[in-house]
């Protein structure tokens, strides 16, 4: 990936967990931690932002090869999609990869075994994601993450994400969990439920975030949810933003796909955004 010049976006990437349920599918969501800068105690996707590690060559040697759903995955698209797989793995216990000897994806007891035994290790670096992958003999599966979406911080913004969001499909009997670091609570939530706690101020949800929400919302299973998204086109969301009268609007390009151009949140950013005035004084 490209080194960071001035307030250029720092590559980040989230994953959006998805497990069928009798009559829906369901997300995985955390509460960030209070202390966290950004989205303090904010139910969010797991992720974060990429690490040195994700696009070393050493990492990126083991994953290459891997096709997505536009063909083989270069270096800086296995990248992103090692930074969501080490991070959800850090952030939820779930470890997307692959048995080596097998070719399958490893299920549900055997990601909790190895979260058991490398989570807190990988979390603080005492071990490497690398180490992990050489001792288990297994491959990261970067084919099983499908793009839905890309946010882009404004420009006005001191600090700025390239945000890719990813949707994946959880392992057979998988159980996640938050890692009491980064985040304080979690759940497994329709996506109608977590807009309604968002509504009813029962849960925080910035606008990134509610708007994978709403986009998640017009599919009933997690087959209709990534079989769209393998056959559509992302387009980059970088949000207008006004803020008027104490209350914060967003615009966002229709053809992005939420079904909606500008939304307003009454009262102030759920973030607590720096406005755009003060940004640029």
């Amino acid at each position: 990936m490209t080194t960071k010049a001035d307030n250029a976006p720092i590559p980040a990437t989230t994953v959006l967990l998805l497990k069928d349920t009798a009559d829906d599918f369901e997300v995985f969501m955390v509460t960030r931690h209070h202390k966290i800068d950004f989205a303090s105690g904010a139910l969010v996707f797991p992720g974060g932002k990429l690490d040195p590690q994700d696009s070393s060559e050493a990492l990126l040697t083991t994953c290459r090869g891997q096709e997505g759903t536009g063909g083989m995955l270069s270096d800086d698209e296995l990248a992103v999609r090692i930074c969501g797989i080490r991070e959800t793995f850090e952030e939820a216990g779930v470890l997307l990869a692959r048995d080596n000897k097998n070719g399958e994806v490893i299920n549900g007891a055997r990601c909790g075994a190895l979260a058991r035994k490398y989570r807190e290790a990988i979390h603080s670096g005492e071990v490497s994601l690398l180490d992990l992958i050489e001792k288990e003999e297994i491959t990261l599966a970067c084919d099983q993450l499908i793009l839905f979406a890309r946010w882009v911080t404004p420009s006005f913004f001191p600090k700025r994400f390239d945000a890719f969001f990813f949707l994946a499909q959880t392992p057979e009997d998988q159980v996640a969990s938050h890692d009491d670091i980064e985040s304080t609570d979690s759940l497994w939530t329709t996506p109608a439920d977590a807009l309604a706690d968002a509504d009813e101020d029962r849960k925080t949800v910035v606008f990134a975030t509610r708007m994978n929400l709403v986009k998640l919302a017009q599919f009933d299973s997690v087959d209709a949810v990534i079989k769209s998204a393998a056959e559509s086109a992302v387009v980059i969301v970088e949000p207008g933003i006004e803020e008027k009268d104490g209350n914060v609007t967003y615009s966002i390009p229709l053809e992005a796909g939420y079904g909606i151009s500008e939304f307003t949140e009454y009262g102030g950013s759920k973030l607590k955004i720096k406005s755009q005035d003060k940004a640029k004084a």
